[in-house]
């Protein structure tokens, strides 16, 4: 038996919020922190419906370049005091394109930076 991302117990317990969408910008899984984290939008009834809907214009055009292009963006957002570090890339199936992957990780006080040679 096949099994899907949301099968995987690692993917459901992983503590930062996962959202996985297709090419077609619907949503096909999300994590429970993930299901948490959008819990007023819907959490998981939110599977199965377009990220399009979710944002405004100016970022579903940046969510179409990302797919069209095959790239990936990072950027920290701020809302009342609260930091998140937002990682957003394509991922793959069988080498071929099949959406992107959203990871969403809480950011409190400084982060330390270990410079490497």
């Amino acid at each position: 038996m096949k099994k899907s991302i949301s099968d995987v117990s690692y993917f459901e317990q992983y503590p930062s919020s996962i959202t996985v969408c297709d090419t077609e910008g619907i949503i096909v899984a999300m994590n429970g922190a993930s299901r948490d984290n959008f819990s007023r939008k819907g959490g998981g009834r939110l599977i199965g419906t377009s990220l399009y809907d979710c944002h405004p214009e100016p970022a579903n055009i940046k969510i179409l370049e990302m797919m069209h292009h095959e790239e990936a963006q990072t950027y920290i957002t701020e809302n009342k005091g609260r930091k998140r570090l937002i990682h957003q890339a394509p991922w793959y199936n069988n080498g071929v394109l099949a959406g992107l992957m959203e990871t969403i990780i809480d950011i409190s006080g400084e982060i330390e930076v270990r410079k490497r040679n």
